[in-house]
This record gives structure tokens, sequence and C-alpha cells, in this order.
């Protein structure tokens, strides 16, 4: 008897501790019954350790808020995730990289097609591009949830291709609108957010660093992209200049579609606007999408008036246009280094200091700029200081997320800040008035602050996410 009291004693974390034999069981039963109960104490204690284990619900699980498990978390390297980088940073190249080349289109189009319209109209359709590639995030991302990836990039080349054949052709100011501002932007929006959305699948702890590698592809387009068309339309014209871009882009899309693949399978659900705005009920999600507002309102000012800005103050045209190549060649490393440094130190802690930094190299050094030297290293620093938004902003949004719900909640994101690429640029435009002899100072004081502004939302997002202290968030 000794033997079956021991057998009954309760055990920690068990279910069944209040079950007894009754008072007609024989000694045999009893001890039966208490084996059985053992055996399933064990099984009960198993999953309760895997359970217990302290995991990232954000960063480690799959499952959706109320779904079954996913497929397990994210392998954080490989063959086929580095493959799916690679595809993303060809899809990158051609979408975010053909938009941060928009300064030599405001130059060239206020000298040539439409140079009888102010230099506000004209920003319409540089801010237009951008203003629809991020606007139309939320479709896409639900999309990418329901679907996968595949059909998105496929549709977002054809748009993409198309709208500059289209503007290939066109002459006049409607036409630029609607191949330029809204057809091939159109298709850049899917393409980007395929290759953000993917890409974010496959890593955890080293997302950053993963969506940096990928970002920098804009970076390394938009330092082609420049040289390409300022060195094509004195030798083949702007009509041709713009149809060997898109030959190019055409064949670097080839690459993604092959590559490009998400690593959870499709959930189809219904489209429901109430999905968008779910997110902003969530404190910490708002306050991270203030701040990328505010910064993303000032960030594309010096990418669309760093030349004119340069050649209002003696810089030659030859010179000047060496400026955005520059710019978006230390982006490269702006790109890539703080997402390495932010799977480390903390993705919040980083976007803190590079969204500061670049704000203070606005107002520090290009508001007193008047020649060559200051602007040349301006491009330099800005480009290397701002390059860390692009692969941050997915970063920070997949770190507060379910990762089954990434494609609407970065759509839910990109949307949002598409109101301050929409409105930035025309407003910075407004505040020179006279892009040959007027004052720039207005328009940097403007991105200057705004951007800021951003970093000190930034650092409230950081505190409600992980406290006050200087720990890894």
């Amino acid at each position: 008897m000794t033997g079956t009291t021991e057998h009954n004693a309760p055990s920690i974390g068990s279910t069944n501790t209040n079950v007894a034999p009754s008072d007609h069981s024989t000694p045999a039963m009893s001890d039966q019954m208490n084996d059985d109960l053992e055996k399933g104490q064990q099984k009960i204690t198993e999953p309760t350790e895997i359970h217990d284990a302290k995991l990232e619900p954000t960063e480690k699980s799959d499952a959706g808020p109320s779904g079954p498990p996913g497929p397990g978390p994210p392998p954080d390297g490989g063959i086929k995730a580095w493959t799916v980088v690679l595809g993303g940073f060809c899809g990158l190249f051609v979408s975010f990289g053909w938009i941060n080349c928009i300064g030599v289109f405001q130059t060239y189009y206020e000298t040539h097609q439409l140079s009888n319209m102010s230099t506000s109209t004209v920003t319409w359709i540089t801010s237009l591009e951008t203003f629809v590639m991020f606007f139309a995030a939320p479709i896409f991302g639900t999309l990418f949830d329901s679907y996968g990836p595949r059909w998105i990039l496929l549709g977002g080349t054809i748009f993409h291709v198309l709208g500059l054949m289209m503007a290939s052709l066109s002459t006049e100011y409607y036409q630029f609108i609607l191949a330029q501002g809204i057809c091939s932007s159109l298709g850049a929006s899917a393409i980007f957010n395929a290759c953000v959305n993917s890409v974010s699948t496959w890593f955890a702890k080293r997302r950053a660093f993963a969506l940096g590698l990928m970002a920098s592809g804009s970076s390394l387009g938009g330092v082609i992209f420049p040289i390409m068309v300022t060195h094509l339309i004195p030798q083949v014209g702007f009509p041709w200049a713009m149809r060997i871009c898109a030959f190019l882009i055409l064949g670097m899309l080839g690459i993604a579609n092959l590559t490009l693949a998400s690593r959870l399978p499709p959930s189809k659900r219904p489209f429901s606007f109430s999905n968008f705005f779910r997110p902003l009920k969530e404190i910490k999600f708002v306050l991270t999408v203030a701040g990328c507002f505010c910064f993303f309102w000032g960030m594309f000012l010096p990418f669309t008036f760093v030349i004119t800005q340069a050649e209002r103050y003696g810089m030659s045209q030859n010179m000047s246009q060496y400026l955005i190549p520059i710019l978006n060649a230390a982006s490269i490393f702006g790109r890539t280094l703080p997402g390495y440094l932010a799977d480390r130190v903390g993705r919040y802690n980083v976007m803190i200091i590079f969204s500061y930094l670049s704000g203070i190299l606005v107002l520090a050094l290009w508001l007193p700029s008047r020649s060559n030297a200051p602007a040349i290293v301006f491009s330099a620093l800005y480009g290397f200081g701002s390059g860390a938004f692009v692969s941050l902003a997915p970063a920070l949004i997949a770190q507060i997320s379910d990762l089954r719900e990434v494609g609407v909640r970065n759509g839910t994101c990109f949307s949002i800040i598409s109101f301050a690429a929409l409105t930035g640029t025309p407003i910075g435009g407004a505040l020179v008035s006279d892009v040959l002899h007027g004052s720039y100072t207005r328009l940097q004081v403007f991105s200057g602050v705004v951007m800021v502004s951003g970093a000190t939302l930034f650092v409230v997002a950081r505190v409600v996410v992980g406290g006050a202290k200087l720990n890894k968030v």
C-alpha cells in the first residue's frame, strides 16, 4: 500500500490530481489507475514545457490570431531564403530604385517638355509616383496574405514596364501623369510590396539585415538609372532612353519572378476595410507610423532638389548630374550596415539614431551649403543616413506584428505615409517658388524639422514598445 500512496501524491501542473480510486477498487486496480495517471501527466508535461519557453510571438510564431499553428519559425538563412533576398534585391532595384532618381526627371521636365509650367506643378508628377507606390500598399498587402506574391509580382511587371513605355511617347502634362505618375508607379507598388512581405517571412533574428540587403537594390538602382538617363538622352533622345530603362527593368524582374516566394502558405480571407484600421487601435503601431510619416514627409526633398539647389549656387550641370548617384551609392551602405547593427542592438534604437542624423545633416550641412564641396559631402552623408529608413521601417512593423498579418499591417503603414510623399515635394516646390533664382532656405528648414520630429516620435514609440531602459528593442 505504500507504493499506492506514492502514486496518488499530487504532481505539480497535473490537471487530474483530484482523481482517486473508489473505495471498492482493488489494489491491482488502484495501481493500474495510478500508472495511467502518470502516463497522462507525462503527456501533459511535455507540450507544457514547449509552451512555456520564452519565445517572442511576433518573431517566432506564424500562427494567426485564431488560426492553427503555421509551418514553424523562420529559418533565418539557407539557400532558399537568400535566393528570395536576391529576388527582392532585383525587385527593389527597379521599383524603389526608379523612384530614387525622380530628381533627374524633375530637372529635365522643367527645362524641356514642361518648361512652361511652374516647379510646384511639375513636382506633382514625381510626388504622385511615390504616393501611388505607397498608397496602393493595403491592396497588395491583402492580396499577398491571401494569394502569395506570384500574381502580384507578374501584374506589377506588366504595369511598370508598360507605364514607362507610354511615358517614352508622352509630350503633354496629363500624359506624364497617367503613364509615369500612375501606371508605372502602380506596378512599382505591386513589386515593392511583394518583395518586402516575402523577405519578411523568411527571417526573424536577422530580419533587419535581410531587408537591408534587399533594400540596397533600390540604392544601386538609384545610382545606375540617373546615370543611364542623363547619358542616354543626349545620345538617343528621351523616348529611347526611357525604353532602354524599361527593357533593363524587364530583365531584372525576370529574375525576381523566378526567385521570389513567401515561406507561409497563402490563407484566403475576405476583403474588409476594418482589417486596415484594426492596427490603429494599438498605440505602439500608431506612434511608429506617425514617426514614419513625419520622417518621410521631408526625406525625399533632398532627393528631388539637391541638383537644382547645387546649380543655383554655381555647380556645373555636368557635375550636378552625379549628386543623385553619389547620394544613392552611399545609401547602399546606409541600408545594409544599420540593418546588421539593428539586429544586435535593437531596431528602434538604430532607427532613432539615423533619423536624427538625417535631420541634423539637412539643417547643419545642406542649409548653409553655398558651394560644390558641401553639396557633394551632404549628398554622400545624407544618402548613408536616410538609407536606414527604407530597410528599418518594414522591420519595425514586422517586429510589432503577427507575421500572418504582415502584408496588411505594412500596407496600412505605407498607405498612411503615402500622403507625406504626395504633399512633401509640392510643399517644397511651393517654398522655393522660383527654382532657378529662389531661396531654398524655407524648403531645407521644413525638411529638417519634420525629419527631426519623426525621430522624436520614434523615441516615444520605442519607450512604449520596450520601456525607458537602454536595452535591445
